[in-house]
């Protein structure tokens, strides 16, 4: 199976209301909004998203809404995976029957299941489910990293199409893109990893800073392309402080506070995530300034 997708995929927040609710409509609004500024795709309820203080109606709702707001403009990919693996298969069919374009599996946190385990846990989801599918590794927050030799294996099964890669190991990176079938992709987990990978043959992002500069990693990743790597080399460093500003403290709060600064606004995160306190935000602040937002504001 080979669907694009798209490079430029954004891990795209989940907006609140004041009082703490789903905002579906201003969902709707940010997705369109992201398109317009550079994105290929939206992934909706990843860990951006706050995939794991969202209910099962909430996600299903925000499937839906997305998929209607961005019609075929763009690939709408759902959050699907956790730690269970009957949940995630629950999760995946229906959101294929909502329409999306594909899923977005991470590996199962907390209980670090063997890599057996994650083999056989990614496989029953993928066969559960006629959608493409995409893997994410991301052992910082997960605890567990999934070895190259199981991604690579992974990669036999037909609709796994690519991985999020964020194990911030170009070495396993290299293996991966060498070893897995020709159609399979890998995406950047990290922004600021993006420009590295694209070096060792790596496809595109799943970014955060995208909310705020698509434009700008886009024409990164198409200056590499086309091969002015110095051009592409210049975005990546301008961009790095503004990534490193996202990550301050647990995302995506920073995010989070960084749209509602520039006016777009998504609300606070939900507990146990809490707003960045004054010395942060006048980081955050600071480096916004420096910047070009991309992302069109809605009023």
């Amino acid at each position: 199976m080979t669907t694009d997708i798209g490079r430029l995929l954004t891990a795209m927040a989940t907006p609140f209301d004041r009082d703490g609710q789903v905002d579906y409509a201003q969902a709707g609004r940010l997705a369109r909004a992201l398109l317009d500024s550079g994105s290929d795709g939206v992934i909706v309820s990843g860990t951006t998203g706050e995939s794991p203080t969202l209910t099962l109606k909430e996600k299903w709702q925000l499937f839906a809404t997305i998929k209607k707001a961005v019609g075929g403009r763009g690939a709408v990919i759902a959050g699907t995976g956790n730690y269970s693996t009957h949940e995630s298969i629950e999760l995946t069919q229906e959101a294929e029957k909502l329409g999306v374009d594909g899923a977005l599996l991470v590996v199962p946190y907390y209980n670090k299941p063997s890599q057996e385990g994650l083999f056989r846990h990614f496989e029953a989801i993928a066969r559960s489910t006629s959608l493409p599918c995409m893997l994410y590794n991301v052992p910082s927050r997960t605890g567990t990293n999934m070895t190259a030799e199981t991604t690579i294996r992974l990669s036999h099964i037909p609709n796994i199409i690519g991985i999020k890669e964020a194990s911030g190991d170009l070495a396993q990176s290299a293996r991966i893109i060498q070893s897995t079938r020709e159609s399979f992709r890998l995406w950047s987990g990290n922004d600021e990893d993006t420009l590295p990978l694209l070096a060792l043959g790596g496809y595109g992002v799943v970014s955060v800073a995208s909310h705020l500069v698509g434009m700008q990693i886009q024409a990164m990743i198409a200056a590499f392309i086309n091969g002015r790597t110095d051009e592409a080399a210049t975005i990546h460093r301008r961009l790095l402080p503004l990534v490193k500003a996202l990550f301050l403290i647990g995302s995506p709060s920073p995010l989070k506070f960084a749209l509602n600064h520039i006016g777009f606004s998504v609300g606070a995160p939900r507990l146990p995530l809490v707003e960045p306190d004054e010395a942060i935000a006048e980081q955050i602040r600071t480096e916004l300034a420096r910047q070009r937002v991309d992302l069109p504001i809605a009023v």
